[in-house]
């Protein structure tokens, strides 16, 4: 008898990593999506609006095409879904597979910035001039996701990006689901929330990730749905939510919202290099700190982030004064 049966999974082997939570998941076949076309009201550049979205030039639930379509996997409300998006004349069209496919589509222009109003931002700066007539297509995207925003944001804590970016891919690609529909090969579904909780705390040590950001992200997927509620509250009241989580400060939150609410007024505050670049680009000071950028960036109320984006996208930074950070992988530890 104690051959004849395979033992049944249970909370302790999943736990163990002896069950593969999302390995197992076939991929969809491909066939006929659900199509959306939309016509924005002015100029559109996919790259910027949908580029905050993307973790790292490997990021497994994003994909930029040469020929200028994006395609991207979601974990929505009624599923995951693989939305492809590309621009044709004036216009934009969206196609989407899996149960989220309707709920991608019915949302493509919040994510394409159809909420946003460029035309509120009155450059005060030259260089901010310049740069929004270089860049006429910069939209903010509302994302109406928490969760796939908060994640790899508190994974960019404290860290450099591409250690960040790595953890991002590993934990995707070993614990997501392959995305639904003819996506491009090796892009998957972040996992759910669930899933993120059974991962082997070992797991986290190989992807790089301490335990203080792993412990803030399990901490986070347990009261998932309440924090998926913030989508419809203000971007401040929304921030105030996320920060009720132990680790997530001030610069995980904005980050969020930026992304979730397209909040063109959430500045970044905490960050290592934005206070020296807002510096040097509106007053030649490499050295501000918060306090002096956001001093610098009042005029700008109501709009400090978009002006922020500009300036980086400017491309006027300072020069570099010392080695970059070194780069730390625990999980040779």
């Amino acid at each position: 008898m104690a051959g004849r049966f395979a033992p049944r999974p249970t909370r302790t082997t999943v736990r163990g990593g002896h069950v593969a939570v999302g390995a197992g998941v076939p991929r969809q076949a491909a066939g006929p999506g659900r199509v959306r076309d939309w016509m924005p009201d002015g100029p559109l550049d996919l790259g910027l609006v949908l580029g905050p979205l993307r973790r790292g030039p490997a990021d497994p639930t994003f994909r930029a095409m040469p020929d200028g379509s994006v395609w991207r996997a979601s974990r929505t409300p009624v599923g995951p879904g693989t939305l492809r998006v590309c621009a044709y004349g004036g216009g934009v069209r969206g196609e989407a597979w899996g149960p989220g496919a309707g709920w991608l589509l019915e949302r493509l222009p919040e994510l394409l910035g159809a909420a946003d109003d460029p035309s509120a931002f009155v450059p005060r700066h030259r260089l901010l001039a310049m740069t929004r007539h270089r860049r006429p297509g910069l939209r903010l995207t509302r994302s109406g996701l928490v969760l796939e925003s908060l994640i790899p944001s508190i994974l960019e804590q404290k860290v450099t990006t591409d250690e960040a970016y790595r953890a991002w891919r590993l934990l995707v690609r070993k614990y997501g689901e392959p995305a639904p529909g003819p996506a491009p090969g090796r892009m998957y579904v972040m996992p759910a929330p669930r899933t993120w909780a059974l991962i082997p705390s070992w797991e986290w040590h190989r992807a790089g990730v301490d335990n203080k950001r792993a412990s803030t992200i399990l901490r986070a997927v347990r009261v998932a749905a309440r924090l998926e509620e913030a989508v419809g509250m203000e971007p401040g009241a929304a921030r105030a939510r996320l920060e009720v989580v132990p680790g997530i400060g001030p610069w995980t939150s904005a980050e969020t919202v930026q992304r979730s609410h397209g909040a063109a007024d959430e500045v970044t505050v905490g960050d290592l290099h934005l206070p020296g670049i807002v510096g040097w680009a509106l007053a030649g000071d490499r050295d501000a700190d918060d306090s002096v950028m956001l001093e610098l960036l009042e005029p700008y109320a109501g709009q400090r982030h978009r002006a922020a984006r500009l300036i980086l996208l400017s491309g006027r930074v300072p020069g570099r004064r010392a080695p970059k950070m070194p780069r730390w992988d625990i999980g040779q530890f």
